[in-house]
């Protein structure tokens, strides 16, 4: 049964469609704001989860990343699944997963069974995200309303980052950090009901086969490099770290000759050889690792540096996560007009200007400044990703969507797993380096007060209030010069997509000419 009711036909290249149609968009945004939510919640969540769990450094970072890196790794093989197997049945398989494991991420009791549960939750999680964008192209065969349609996603995305504070900051001030998790069940409920009814099943006839040696090389190129980040920024410099770089970067290169070499390839790398798409992925990879890096520093700033209760600190993002949304939606009518290699790059400046901003008044420790920073940071990524997203469909075979939908989604967790991994652990490479431990603290506690700046929290209240005073403020001192370094580099990323933006998606005549 269709989904969707044919009106009239486009001039630019497929049929309109009705009601119906608008309502699987509806079914659809629900997974995509239960991810962005679960990102920006699990954030907020992390300095009581610090305090309750006491997770190392490297746990700490890990707690994050152990979603986004499961994901990344798997979402172009779920993709391809999706394309073989059907693209709503693995939806509907990763909402149910999903659903069950955020039960036990609530109630783990270890750092360790929190990670393992986080990394179940990328599994699933990444069943869910190629089946929404690939079923957004089954729907809306219509290139107009299809832009639209992920101007819409890609607003999602940053409506569940900015109800993510909201609701996090409520359940953390009402409950324990484990009910963050709990939302999934709620949110996935009317997915599986109402997809059944309004969703149509759709698969690629000439599917890419099942790799199990490609995906595990595409697993075995991604986990090396970021553990040695991890181990670069608690440890520093080290042997260990250089040859898990140099293992991953051998299982990239092993996996794309494999690509390159089978008849009917996992993954098809002509995709890349198309400058717009190889551009877009680009772009999208660059600005959110910038993004991510700075949500990781942020909610730190305003609970642990500031003060802020979650809900205050959840509330003063909100303004930045609309903006996110209101651009993201303002550029649909603006990108018929003007070309994206203009479009992007102008979107990008502000995010630039945005990221200047936070590096400039780190030490201010102002919360109206990092309200405007990330107000003017806002409205660049959700112009550019709106865009961006859209020329990555477009610019892939209909047949292919599941595909590349999973190339795109990998973009945006690789992004979020190197925002985390690269900036989080600059961050605390910087905080461990610059802290100075006053004179009397106990060498147990001056430990703790090294590893996070939770753990800084922590001891500070163990100690008498004079010395406690002195720790804190070394320690904020020190969380302050990690901040400054890590804005400049986003900003440095964001400025390289606004280069890739510029060159990459220029009209092919456009290209010949220079």
């Amino acid at each position: 049964m269709s989904t969707t009711a044919t009106i009239r036909l486009s001039s630019e290249d497929g049929p309109r469609v009705g009601i119906r149609g608008w309502a699987a968009l509806a079914v659809l945004m629900l997974p995509v704001l239960l991810v962005s939510v679960d990102n920006t919640v699990l954030s907020f969540a992390l300095p009581e989860i610090s305090l309750a769990l006491a997770p190392t450094g490297a746990e700490q970072l890990w707690i994050i990343d152990a979603y986004s890196l499961v994901l990344a790794g798997l979402l172009v093989t779920m993709g391809v699944l999706g394309d073989r197997f059907g693209r709503r049945r693995m939806l509907f398989i990763g909402a149910t997963g999903f659903a069950t494991v955020s039960v036990l991420a609530a109630f783990a009791p270890t750092a360790g069974l929190l990670i393992a549960a986080r990394a179940a939750l990328g599994f699933f999680g990444a069943m869910l995200m190629p089946s929404t964008l690939s079923l957004l192209r089954s729907v809306f065969p219509n290139r107009d309303q299809r832009r639209l349609t992920i101007a819409v996603w890609a607003s999602a995305f940053s409506a569940g980052s900015a109800l993510g504070p909201v609701v996090g900051g409520f359940l953390l001030e009402h409950f324990a950090w484990g009910s963050v998790f709990l939302i999934a069940v709620p949110v996935l409920i009317p997915l599986l009901i109402g997809g059944y009814w309004l969703l149509p099943e759709s698969r690629d006839p000439n599917p890419g086969r099942i790799d199990p040696i490609g995906i595990l090389l595409s697993m075995a190129a991604m986990i090396p490099v970021v553990y040695a980040i991890k181990s670069f920024a608690v440890d520093g410099p080290n042997v260990t770290a250089v040859l898990l770089v140099l293992l991953g970067l051998l299982m990239g290169y092993l996996f794309v000759r494999r690509q390159l070499r089978a008849d009917v390839p996992m993954l098809d790398m002509a995709l890349f050889r198309r400058g717009g798409f190889s551009g877009a992925i680009l772009v999208n990879l660059f600005s959110i690792i910038a993004l991510v890096g700075f949500l990781y520093f942020v909610p730190q700033q305003l609970q642990l540096v500031l003060g802020l209760s979650p809900m205050t600190a959840g509330l003063a993002l909100v303004p930045g996560m609309a903006m996110m949304i209101v651009a993201g939606l303002s550029v649909v009518p603006i990108s018929r007009r003007v070309p994206p290699h203009i479009v992007i790059p102008v979107g990008l400046t502000l995010s630039v200007a945005g990221y200047v901003i936070v590096a400039v008044t780190a030490q201010l420790n102002s919360v109206a400044w990092l309200m405007i920073a990330f107000v003017v940071l806002g409205m660049g990524i959700g112009a550019a990703e709106t865009i961006s997203n859209e020329l990555i469909l477009a610019h892939a075979p209909p047949a292919k969507a599941g595909a590349a939908s999973a190339v795109s989604e990998t973009a945006y967790e690789l992004g979020a797993v190197l925002g985390t991994a690269v900036l989080g652990g600059i961050i605390t490479a910087f905080y461990r380096g610059a802290l100075v431990i006053p004179d009397g603290v106990p060498e147990a506690v001056a430990a703790g007060a090294r590893e996070t700046l939770a753990g800084a929290y922590a001891a500070a209240h163990e100690l008498p209030d004079a010395l406690g005073a002195q720790l804190w403020d070394a320690a904020i001192l020190a969380f302050d010069s990690g901040i400054v370094t890590t804005s400049l580099i986003g900003a440095l990323l964001v400025a390289s997509a606004i280069v890739i933006g510029a060159t990459t998606l220029r009209p092919p005549r456009q290209r010949a000419a220079r």
